[in-house]
């Protein structure tokens, strides 16, 4: 089981609200723990990151905690930042 996988259980036990509204809002709390976790295995701080993308740490936590109608150009920033490309993929 993956990181992911296990907070998303661990969430889902713990936060009853979250569980229901785990189907419809799933793709977008997925992308926002991926750019937290992108984050975080480079080492940075949300201060660190905001620092870099000249923008404010509250700023890194909206789009990591509600990543609805996230910009590519953002997406595309944020990964930069953290030394990384951006990928996208159509299943």
């Amino acid at each position: 089981m993956s990181d992911l996988q296990k907070y998303i259980k661990n969430r889902k036990s713990r936060d009853s609200k979250f569980a229901l509204d785990y189907d419809t809002g799933y793709e977008q709390f997925k992308i926002g723990a991926l750019l937290k976790k992108a984050r975080e295995d480079a080492g940075f701080t949300q201060e660190d990151l905001a620092s870099k993308l000249n923008t404010k740490k509250s700023a890194i936590s909206r789009i990591e905690n509600h990543a609805e109608d996230i910009k590519l150009s953002t997406l595309k920033k944020f990964a930069n930042a953290l030394g990384k490309e951006l990928r996208l993929e159509v299943a």
